[in-house]
């Protein structure tokens, strides 16, 4: 048995039942949003949002990172967003370690040397959300019409707070 066996087959059945609905690549919403790839997030669902309405970029944190500005920039420029969602949440693993303590757990378990790598956890997350928010707003690859907002998604109640 492969170790992918289970995602294919569920990928055959969504294959069969799959119709072409003619959605374009553009963000029909003019929506993009930035989350952390945690598993209790569902970027969609909690925005009332349909596939072809947003663009959801998710990395560890949700944070506005080099390669996420750079998606950023394409998706403004050539995929119809016009607003950014910055979308960080309640019990983020993120922002209740630092990067030395993650480099430490990770050599503990793997013996796997990860010091070359910056994980960008938060001491404080609202503050970083806020400095995530201020590199979209301020980046001069970004059309000065693009609006971006910090929000924190209770992973409890489902709530978004609007913090910037």
């Amino acid at each position: 048995m492969g170790a992918f066996d289970d995602v294919l087959a569920s990928n055959e059945a969504y294959a069969a039942d799959f119709v072409d609905t003619g959605l374009e690549g553009r963000a029909t919403k003019g929506l993009a949003v930035v989350t952390c790839m945690d598993s209790r997030i569902d970027p969609l669902r909690m925005l009332g949002l349909k596939p072809g309405e947003a663009k959801i970029l998710r990395n560890a944190g949700g944070r506005v990172t080099d390669d996420v500005l750079r998606t950023l920039v394409l998706a403004t420029h050539l995929l119809g967003v016009e607003r950014v969602l910055v979308v960080e949440h309640t019990e983020c693993k993120m922002a209740s370690v630092t990067d030395d303590e993650v480099h430490q757990e990770i050599l503990a378990r793997s013996g796997v040397d990860t010091r070359s790598l910056l994980f960008q956890t938060m001491d404080d997350q609202l503050v970083s959300l806020k400095s995530d928010v201020q590199r979209v707003r301020s980046s001069p690859y970004l059309p000065t019409s693009v609006e971006a907002g910090g929000f924190l998604l209770d992973v409890r109640t489902g709530r978004l707070r609007e913090v910037y």
